[in-house]
C-alpha cells in the first residue's frame, strides 16, 4: 500500500489502546520510512518496488533509523502545532519512540504482505511469503478504514469521559 493512508488505521487504533504509550506522529514518520524505497524506484523505474525495506528485517533497521530522527522531529511538531508549549515542552521517551516505530514499521510489512506479490516479510530466511492473500484486498483496506474509525470514535469517548469528570469537579 504505497503512499495510502490506510496505514494509519491502525496507527490511530493503536495510539487509543496504548494511550501516553504510543507516538502516533512517530509511526506516522515509520510509514514515511517504509515507504521511501517504493518511491525512489516509481521515480527512476529501477529496482524493487517492495525490496530489503519490506521485509522484517530491513524493517527493524527502519525502525530504529525512524525512531532516532522521529523523536524529535516529533517533539518539533507538537510545538509547532501548539500541543506543546515552550514553557512546557512535551518530551517523548525513548521507549515509546522505539515501539512505536516498530509497531510502525513491522505492522506496515505485515499489512504489505497480505497484499503484494514481490513482498518477502522473512527474507533472509526465507523467499517465499506465506501470508500473501489470506484476505483479499478490498477486506484488507475495509480492515485498516474500520480500525482507523474505531480508533476515532473510541479516542472522543475517551475525551468526552475526561471532559466530563473535569466539569463534575
Amino acid at each position: 500500500m504505497p503512499f495510502t493512508p490506510y496505514h494509519m488505521g491502525i496507527g490511530i487504533l493503536s495510539k487509543v489502546i496504548l494511550q501516553g504509550s504510543f507516538s502516533l506522529m512517530v509511526f506516522g514518520w515509520a510509514q514515511i520510512i517504509m515507504d521511501l524505497q517504493p518511491l525512489v524506484v516509481m521515480l527512476t523505474g529501477h529496482g524493487k518496488l517492495h525490496g530489503f525495506s519490506h521485509t522484517y528485517l530491513g524493517a527493524s533497521l527502519l525502525a530504529i533509523f525512524s525512531a532516532l530522527t522521529g523523536k524529535y522531529l516529533s517533539e518539533i511538531g507538537l510545538l509547532l502545532f501548539g500541543i506543546s508549549k515552550r514553557d512546557k515542552l512535551i518530551r517523548i521517551s525513548w521507549w515509546v519512540t522505539f515501539l512505536s516505530a516498530f509497531i510502525g514499521t513491522f505492522s506496515h510489512v505485515f499489512l504489505d504482505s497480505l497484499m503484494h506479490s514481490d513482498v518477502f516479510p522473512f527474507y533472509p530466511v526465507s523467499n517465499s511469503n506465506p501470508l500473501l492473500g489470506i484476505i483479499s484486498v478490498a477486506t484488507l483496506h475495509k480492515i485498516c478504514v474500520y480500525s482507523g474509525l474505531l480508533g476515532a470514535a473510541l479516542y472522543y469517548i475517551q475525551l468526552a469521559r475526561i471532559r466530563s469528570s473535569k466539569s463534575k469537579k
